[in-house]
């Protein structure tokens, strides 16, 4: 029997599509979709209504039910577009949300992240005797609850410290949340929490393979390699991770240059940028991406232009954490691909793709002093199709052949009244708080109704999350300072 193919409708449609062009702006557009796969894109009317009905049969309505005449192909008073791409994150960050604030990365990596998933660890066995289930995936849960929340449809999580050996869990968490996820799957050999160190740095290898085997074939995962970040990795460990993804034909993922005072110490310690270091090694090419790259010289940029690496910024947890922010023009200039995104909720604090690329375009037009730099037009892009392209999925734009991952953002909400076509991406840009996406389709499911979660029970993650973090308090109290990463070790 042949599923019923679904339809979506809004006041105002942006394709984000270089088929259509990327700045196109449709009035009362369409969108119809059969399974993960979008079918036709464009402007509604009747006859067009008449004809879909014709050929396709009853319609299952994005946010109206089954539709069976055109009366009943209801347009909502929202803007639609496609799903938003996080290109760099951590989901194993959510519950450590406004924990250890106002000092630099390594000591919050140690005060945060590194006592969160080691509390895990160590205690996971009453955890889940507790929750009825594993605590890992009910953080990844968590960290899915967030990301639709906001339009994320698809991501690639940066999966290291150690969480690096949950990735299962993460699987799973995915899989019911009902987004695409590319894993990067983390490891490290020297200059961190020794209790994480891969030695030898085979053992990181054969974590990959694992994962590989078990999930390779979903149709919504992939496995890649995350070293987590170059001050923390070997020679031998990143070559090695690089000839993986080489054989394997995928990304390559890794922070680099982001904290002023631990790039300065690596300067020191090697003599070169870690971006000269990984040049040096072989692994910098157009399926390389680094996340951050705020400490860049002139000479880095040559470097990444030339081998045609990508860069994921990140400007909410750049400033939070008071690591700077990368030169985004310059890099835009020589010709780097750049996406925007949000990284962790531990040092983001939130998962807003829209307040993130406001923040990359608010920081560029100060800095410069320049209010042409970074446009909504250009920062929308960086969080959709820019990003889906880097990463190399067919998301963040809607076309036919296309991934069905989309979102309907609320056009009522009095921050957004008037919006019409000739100020739509601008308001999306600056005007939006990020509560206004309500309706989320992803790989044709729908996802978020109405602004509430069909594939995940928010109240009972929340509940149970809550009690997680009153018991995380508890061991933090008890377990003593974490200290081992990077310059400050």
């Amino acid at each position: 029997m042949t599923a019923m193919k679904g339809f979506a409708r809004a006041r105002l449609l942006l394709p984000l599509a270089d088929s259509l062009g990327r700045e196109t702006r449709i009035e009362d557009g369409y969108l119809l979709y059969a399974g993960d796969q979008i079918l036709e894109v464009g402007a509604f009317t009747a006859e067009i209504g008449t004809r879909l009905l014709r050929e396709n049969g009853p319609l299952a309505v994005v946010g109206g039910g089954i539709a069976r005449v055109v009366e009943e192909l209801i347009c909502h008073d929202a803007v639609m577009l496609p799903g938003f791409v996080k290109a760099h994150g951590h989901d194993h960050e959510s519950p450590i949300i406004g924990l250890v604030k106002d000092v630099p990365l390594t000591a919050w990596l140690d005060g945060a992240v590194n006592v969160f998933t080691r509390f895990l660890e160590e205690e996971e066995a009453a955890l889940r005797a507790h929750l009825g289930e594993s605590p890992h995936r009910l953080t990844y849960l968590k960290a899915k609850l967030d990301d639709l929340y906001y339009g994320i449809t698809s991501a690639m999580t940066h999966h290291c410290n150690f969480s690096k050996y949950r990735v299962d869990e993460l699987v799973e968490a995915s899989e019911q949340a009902g987004t695409r996820i590319i894993i990067a799957v983390g490891g490290q050999d020297r200059n961190y929490y020794k209790k994480l160190l891969d030695i030898p740095h085979t053992v990181a290898i054969e974590r990959l393979d694992r994962a590989l085997r078990k999930h390779g074939e979903r149709a919504r995962v992939t496995i890649v390699p995350g070293p987590d970040q170059f001050f923390s990795n070997g020679p031998e460990m990143l070559r090695a991770l690089k000839a993986w993804s080489r054989e394997h034909d995928t990304l390559f993922h890794c922070h680099s240059s982001e904290e002023p005072k631990t790039t300065a110490w690596f300067k020191r310690e090697y003599g070169i940028s870690p971006v000269r270091y990984a040049h040096e090694l072989g692994i910098l090419d157009e399926r390389t991406i680094l996340a951050h790259q705020v400490q860049t010289t002139p000479e880095d940029l040559q470097l990444l232009r030339d081998s045609g690496t990508c860069v994921v910024h990140n400007p909410l947890a750049n400033t939070i954490l008071g690591s700077g922010m990368p030169p985004i023009m310059e890099m835009l200039e020589a010709g780097i691909p750049v996406a925007i995104s949000t990284d962790g909720s531990g040092s983001a604090d939130n998962q807003n793709m829209l307040a993130a690329a406001r923040l990359a375009s608010q920081y560029q037009k100060a800095l410069h002093q320049d209010a042409t730099c970074l446009p909504a037009q250009k920062v929308l892009e960086m969080v959709t199709v820019d990003a889906a392209n880097m990463l190399g999925i067919p998301a963040g734009s809607l076309e036919p052949g296309r991934a069905a991952d989309l979102i309907l953002v609320d056009l009522r909400r009095p921050n957004l009244v008037p919006t019409r076509k000739s100020n739509v991406v601008e308001n999306l840009v600056w005007a939006t708080d990020g509560s206004e996406v309500r309706f989320v389709v992803a790989g044709g499911r729908v996802v978020k109704d109405d602004h509430r979660f069909t594939t995940l029970d928010a109240g009972e993650i929340a509940g149970k999350m809550n009690w997680l973090a009153t018991e995380l308090d508890r061991y933090k109290e008890a377990a003593g300072e974490v200290r081992g990463t990077g310059a400050h070790r």
